[in-house]
């Protein structure tokens, strides 16, 4: 059975309505606005297979929407960061967070997965390695009404996390893996990519301050996406460029000086970032929506509930929480709520996830152990969000460097 296009253009317009209504009661609810669009993936699913329709296989446009998403999130928030010398310390902090963090769950995660069931340990570290890393695409829309130190230690973790989560994949990908010559030759790609990272990002705010017209932005978004995706292809570290751009664009007064100023004034960055912040926001949203309805709509409900997905999906979402816990409490001194709960994992999880080769894929991880880890973070996250109240003022860092 075929739908006419027509349908097709109200259903998928109508999607876009219900995330927007969504976004609305997450606001007044703290109910992560993907928890919904997951939900609503799974019940399109239901209905189709009710009135006779074939599932279909969309798991390619699930990945290419996951990497479009990557891109726009990743863009999003940093053109949010704010690079002043009195936030050096939260950047320093936000930094540390997310790499000991992820360094301590990857690590337990692989144990776990080669004790339970009884794999070696590259491959269980592969697997690790995605399920230890915060979506930046669930945790940051999330955090509008948390206070402003919270909020930006929130963003700078989850893209530091993103960052990190993907080089180490990148890394353990390759053909040879932990010995000096893999690790001195991928070490340098990560310094080739943070020089073409300055570059680029220099000649892309140069070329913005001179296109005329209206029509910059996607131009710069098909420049970006063809970098990220080239420099993927050939496992470059290329998410530090959206990053390095973001940050650069937003803070242009730090690298624009002298001479510079004559070739890129500053009223016309000043412009272009309000009109990048404004696109980059709706296309996000947009890109979001229709990859967790997709993401939803690839679930097996029936995994969900077999035992060993619920044991061992519990067990690694305990981990992340007792890592999480280590870290904020005991070696950074800081305010653990709603900080502990804020971890939830997603667009990146899953897409380094379908991102595994064959070769490098265990026999015995059922794909049932993601999805349970996605959704129960999520819901933790709501709980978190819930219970918090902005009026609490006792969310001040314990220490002088805590800085959230």
């Amino acid at each position: 059975m075929q739908l006419n296009p027509y349908i097709i253009v109200i259903i998928l317009s109508s999607i876009v309505i219900l995330s927007y209504f969504y976004t609305v009661i997450s606001k007044k609810t703290n109910i992560p606005s993907v928890l919904l669009l997951i939900a609503t993936g799974v019940g399109i699913k239901y209905l189709t297979t009710q009135y006779g329709f074939a599932a279909q296989n969309v798991e390619p446009l699930v990945k290419v929407l996951g990497a479009v998403g990557l891109v726009m999130i990743i863009l999003e928030a940093a053109l949010d960061l704010d690079i002043h010398k009195e936030k050096l310390s939260l950047i320093r902090n936000s930094f540390f967070s997310a790499l000991m963090i992820f360094i301590i769950s990857s690590v337990a995660i692989m144990y776990l997965i080669v004790y339970l069931l009884n794999e070696p340990f590259d491959k269980a570290f592969i697997y690790a390695v995605p399920l230890s890393i915060i979506s930046s695409a669930i945790v940051i829309p999330s955090t509008s009404h948390l206070p402003e130190m919270k909020k930006e230690f929130i963003i700078y973790e989850a893209s530091f996390s993103d960052i990190i989560g993907i080089l180490v994949f990148n890394y353990m990908i390759m053909t040879k893996v932990m010995n000096f010559q893999s690790t001195l030759f991928f070490a340098g790609r990560i310094g080739l990519a943070i020089v073409i990272s300055a570059v680029a990002s220099i000649l892309l705010i140069y070329m913005l301050s001179k296109i005329e017209g209206i029509l910059k932005f996607f131009l710069v978004f098909a420049i970006l996406s063809i970098v990220y995706a080239s420099g993927e292809l050939i496992h470059l570290p290329a998410l530090i460029i959206i990053l390095v751009f973001g940050s650069l664009l937003n803070n242009s007064s730090l690298i624009i000086r002298g001479p510079l100023r004559k070739i890129i004034p500053q009223e016309n960055i000043t412009d272009i970032l309000k009109l990048m912040k404004t696109v980059t926001a709706e296309t996000s949203f947009l890109v979001r929506t229709f990859f967790f309805i997709l993401f939803g709509y690839t679930i097996n409900l029936a995994v969900l509930i077999e035992q060993d997905v619920i044991t061992i999906g519990t067990v690694i979402v305990m981990i992340l929480l007792v890592a999480r816990y280590i870290y904020l409490r005991v070696i950074l001194k800081a305010n653990l709520f709603p900080e502990l709960f804020l971890m939830p994992r997603g667009l990146v999880t899953i897409l380094l996830f379908y991102s595994i080769p064959v070769s490098k894929q265990l026999t015995n991880f059922k794909v049932g152990i993601i999805f349970y880890v996605v959704v129960v973070t999520s819901l933790l996250m709501m709980v978190g969000l819930i219970f918090f109240k902005k009026e609490d003022t006792n969310y001040l860092q314990t220490t002088e460097d805590a800085a959230i």
